[in-house]
């Protein structure tokens, strides 16, 4: 797939190419995972945003990576690359290195979309701080559309916070730092390609094999005790 031109039929035509995929990613969801699906039954979708800020009010998408996790391993066949045209340099560009000049020929905004829906469909989104990628789609789509995403997601740093309420990793792990490149190091991964929307996804996916494993091993064998936070604790002056 190529990015479209700028002038205002290729728009249109993206629009409606968008309208399509919105219509089956909708009826992915009838039906969709239950609560009580053991994670070998789930497809979660591991996702990266690179994006020009982090207002997703005034930036934008640079480029969406994402690898899909079924029965307990990585499917290197189920995966998506997706490079945004760039309308402008900023700040970010030091951090992505993705350039204005590097992304004449990338998507337009409602391609992209129309690709990331199609590759999603109902699977559970992971992340890292996935809170600000879900708010840049959103954005996004709110652009074009009146949808948002439906897809239930996960965030890896909140699931390791859940699972040391649990005691999952005993007493004292020994973790202070619960950034990406921090869970890395406390499971022995080796950072590659950090900072690149497909490289961040990998490594995302790489963590989050992790931490199914020690879920499980902890009684959070179902999609729902997944996903399901530690409770709030009592206040002690109430």
């Amino acid at each position: 797939m190529t990015g479209s031109s700028m002038s205002d039929q290729p728009q249109m035509s993206d629009q409606t190419a968008l309208d399509r995929v919105l219509a089956d990613y909708r009826t992915a969801f009838e039906p969709t995972w239950s609560d009580t699906d053991s994670l070998e039954q789930v497809r979660f979708c591991v996702l990266d945003c690179e994006t020009t800020g982090l207002d997703p009010k005034r930036h934008r998408i640079v480029s969406i990576g994402a690898i899909a996790i079924t029965e307990g391993e990585i499917d290197l066949s189920d995966r998506l690359e997706v490079l945004l045209r760039v309308r402008f340099n900023t700040a970010a560009t030091l951090v992505h290195g993705i350039t204005r000049s590097e992304t004449e020929h990338a998507l337009d905004e409602p391609d992209a979309l129309s690709a990331l829906l199609g590759y999603l469909g109902d699977g559970v989104i992971v992340g890292h701080h996935i809170s600000h990628d879900l708010a840049m789609i959103d954005a996004a789509l709110a652009r074009h559309t009146d949808d948002r995403l439906q897809n239930r997601h996960l965030d890896t740093g909140q699931l390791m916070l859940a699972l040391l309420d649990d005691g999952a990793f005993g007493a004292e792990p020994g973790l202070d730092d619960l950034s990406l490149d921090g869970l890395c190091r406390f499971f022995g991964i080796v950072p590659h390609d950090r900072h690149t929307a497909p490289g961040d996804a990998f490594l995302t996916a790489l963590v989050l094999l992790r931490l199914l494993r020690v879920a499980a091993r902890s009684g959070r064998n179902t999609l729902a005790a997944l996903l399901r936070q530690p409770a709030p604790q009592a206040d002690p002056k109430g």
